[in-house]
């Protein structure tokens, strides 16, 4: 099998075997996770710095990026990827600007302009959109939401009443978002650009979270306000916001029927959701951490994965769950121009959150799951076979997953 590299995100208390701050200076030793050396190490600062600059012991430079967390404008925690046992110095400024670095991942979230006509040369970028209740802005985005992505793997999340987690496989490893914009034209198809490797339609594509009835998943249609904001563009990882304000799980009004034979509780009081989707450069996976506001404790939610066609599937019954298949990546009539896609499809959800696996339907492999304490966190990950360094059958894709799971645990 080949050699798992996982970064492992961890706060500074907990990864820290030493650690002080004096001034503008923090002194930590990031804690080595399994057998890796580098850890990805998020340490938390007062507001007012303009920048930050790690160095190791001899004085070398580590390329590190700010993030604002809380969107209050004012950078909150500092980012690297740490090598385990040694020494690093974090030192803050509030006059220099921020060192910048190779970019190693890229986020965008974008308009339709339509004026341009070609797909792949949009210019409208924006940093978040909120919209009411009611307003559907599917189409007035490009791509549909937010996309990001590493040199290994992309994502994207629709934004609207579904809000898919849809996925973007690559040829060969590297930056293609900023070119392609998610639609490659056949001139980058031919130089071994990537592109969509997934249909999703209606179903829990990879690792969306949906209400639950009891019985089936639901949409979220009834949102009073609906945002995506991209909270860290890198260089070194990218961060993603899907807030949806005054939720009521159970819609007033709509298609989705409540299960009465077993309703979960007090979904017709709307709660506030924040989903953080976090990717790491280096990483397959992308982490969901989500945080809700009033009694999300006592309901109970729904996420899996899509029942690719003809797929096989795999589960150890402890909230890891895959699949492996081939189907078209478009609905029969975009097919013009696509191929047939295998891809490998994992999800990774601690035991503390599931409530139940349930049985494969013809759209989904669902898991149900509660939150702890207003909050719930998961892991989602995939491989697409036109991937030059990947796996080559779903017996290896599932030893893998099985692997990943104990590292990301």
């Amino acid at each position: 099998m080949k050699r798992i590299s996982i970064i492992a995100a961890i706060c500074l208390f907990a990864l820290a075997t030493h650690a002080q701050k004096r001034g503008n200076k923090i002194t930590i030793t990031p804690k080595a996770i399994g057998t890796e050396t580098k850890v990805a190490t998020e340490v938390s600062i007062k507001s007012g710095w303009r920048s930050a600059r790690v160095t190791t012991p001899d004085g070398q430079p580590v390329p590190c990026q700010l993030d604002d967390l809380n969107g209050d404008g004012s950078p909150d925690v500092v980012f690297f990827f740490g090598e385990a046992g040694k020494r690093h110095v974090i030192t803050l400024s509030k006059d220099l600007p921020q060192e910048t670095y190779e970019p190693q991942v890229y986020a965008e979230l974008m308009l339709t302009n339509k004026k341009i006509k070609e797909e792949n040369k949009q210019d409208l970028y924006i940093s978040q959109l909120t919209v009411d209740n009611g307003t559907n802005p599917y189409w007035m985005l490009h791509h549909h939401g937010a996309a990001f992505e590493n040199e290994q793997v992309a994502y994207r999340i629709y934004f609207d009443h579904r809000q898919t987690v849809d996925i973007y496989g690559k040829y060969r490893k590297g930056l293609e978002l900023r070119q392609t914009q998610f639609y490659p034209d056949a001139e980058q198809k031919a130089n071994g650009f990537g592109d969509d490797v997934l249909w999703v339609g209606q179903t829990l594509g990879l690792g969306t979270l949906r209400g639950w009835d009891g019985s089936k998943p639901l949409m979220l249609t009834d949102v009073e306000h609906r945002s995506q904001r991209i909270v860290a563009r890198g260089p070194l990882r990218t961060i993603v916001e899907v807030k949806d304000e005054g939720w009521t799980v159970v819609p007033r009004s709509g298609n989705d029927t409540p299960n009465t034979q077993h309703p979960s509780p007090n979904t017709s009081t709307p709660i506030t959701m924040t989903a953080l989707y976090t990717l790491n450069a280096g990483d397959r996976h992308c982490t969901v951490d989500i945080r809700f506001e009033g009694d999300a404790d006592s309901r109970e939610f729904v996420t899996g994965l899509i029942n690719v066609k003809n797929s096989t599937e795999h589960s150890d019954g402890k909230g890891l769950r895959a699949c492996w298949g081939t189907d078209w990546p478009v609905s029969a009539k975009d097919s013009v121009g696509h191929k047939r896609e295998t891809v490998g499809l994992g999800i990774y959800i601690p035991e503390e959150y599931v409530v139940s696996q349930q049985p494969a339907n013809k759209d989904n492999y669902p898991i149900v799951v509660r939150p702890r304490h207003n909050h719930l966190r998961y892991f989602i990950t995939f491989y697409s076979a036109n991937e030059s360094w990947g796996f080559k059958s779903d017996d290896e894709w599932y030893r893998y997953l099985e692997e990943w799971k104990k590292t990301v645990r």
